[in-house]
């Protein structure tokens, strides 16, 4: 997050000032809220984990509200219909419902190992949940939020020992049903022509990937240097935000990509030891929901900015400017952390609750 200052400054500079707004303003924003994010992480690390287990549901239940609100009161940004406006803050709902979903299905796995493998007690209950959010979330629209809420929500099934048959089948029937929704729509669509080279003729169609190869071959191995970035001058959209992986590229290399996916990947690694060590099977589930939101997160973004994914407006979790995506993600440090302070106290492996 302390690192994500100079970058976000670095991509942002220039949009500001396209905007009439003073140089640092984007950077000012983003600045106070990793100093929130960083008083979150202590905070929540404080707090005893099995609180939030109370809360779960409820939890999840506003985030679902604020989806369905959304609908109605929500800020159009780009033809998408992602973030709520309170005048104080702009809050993004599907952010929410990520760390709340981990939450609930944490308690909701831990309560069910007796009925897990049941179709009726341990499958169903869970994709209630998933079909409410992805039907909420396909009207913002926003396809690549649905499959990694998906894909959080499979993982954590599968790790909780859920029938694989139904996970297997209702993959199958999801797989299915993304393709269509994709198709759906024209922007959707040019999106798929681009990833596969069929985009001839289709005006702008990987504009803004071609723009984020040439940012990260501009860099090199060493990279340009801080703030000396080619791409970020208006040439890259988002170069702060969704595509701040490969702005961090130009800057500083094959060499800075590495660090940063290093450090990441160091995040991954304590985060299973963690839920390996987990007192319960609680903290097992959620400390292993974090670290796959995290591990998604990150891919999709990388994968997005070097081209191995279709394009598509993901944050890479505490680097990309932003308010809800850091904030959220420091309280799930933070819950994580607290799981790792009670690691071990009663069992190395998850036990019956």
């Amino acid at each position: 997050m302390l690192f994500s200052l100079p970058f976000v400054y670095s991509a942002s500079w220039a949009f500001a000032q396209a905007s009439n707004v003073p140089a640092g303003t984007l950077f000012l924003s983003h600045a106070w809220k990793v100093l929130l994010g960083l008083v979150l992480i202590i905070v929540c690390a404080k707090i005893d984990y099995h609180f939030w287990r109370k809360f779960s549901k409820f939890a999840l239940a506003v985030a679902i509200l604020s989806l369905a609100i959304l609908l109605f009161f929500g800020a159009e940004v780009k033809g998408a219909n992602r973030w709520l406006d309170l005048g104080f803050i702009k809050i993004q709902p599907s952010e929410l419902v990520k760390l709340t979903l981990v939450l609930h299905f944490a308690s909701m796995l831990a309560a069910k190992q007796k009925v897990i493998k049941s179709f009726q007690l341990g499958f169903i209950p869970f994709m209630i949940w998933i079909t409410i959010i992805s039907v909420l979330i396909a009207f913002q629209p926003d396809l690549s939020t649905i499959v990694i809420i998906f894909s959080i929500a499979f993982t954590m099934m599968f790790v909780g020992n859920v029938n694989l048959i139904y996970l297997i089948l209702s993959g199958i029937i999801a797989l299915v049903s993304f393709g269509l929704y994709a198709v759906s729509a024209e922007y959707r669509m040019n999106r798929i022509l681009s990833y596969f080279g069929l985009d001839d003729g289709i005006a702008g169609a990987s504009y803004q990937l071609n723009q984020s190869l040439i940012a990260i071959g501009n860099g090199g191995f060493f990279g340009l240097g801080t703030g000396q970035s080619r791409q970020s001058m208006l040439f890259l959209p988002e170069s702060y935000t969704d595509f701040i992986f490969a702005i961090i590229g130009e800057e500083y290399g094959f060499v800075g990509l590495l660090l940063i996916l290093s450090a990441f990947g160091l995040i991954f690694w304590r985060g299973l030891r963690i839920a390996k060590n987990a007192p319960d099977n609680f903290g097992y589930f959620l400390a292993t929901g974090i670290i796959i939101t995290f591990a998604f997160n990150v891919f999709v973004n990388a994968g997005v900015n070097t081209g191995l994914l279709p394009t598509t407006g993901q944050a890479l979790p505490f680097i990309s400017y932003g308010g809800t995506a850091i904030l959220l993600y420091s309280v799930a440090i933070g819950i994580l952390l607290n799981i790792s302070s009670q690691a071990g106290v009663f069992s190395a492996h998850p036990k019956e609750e």
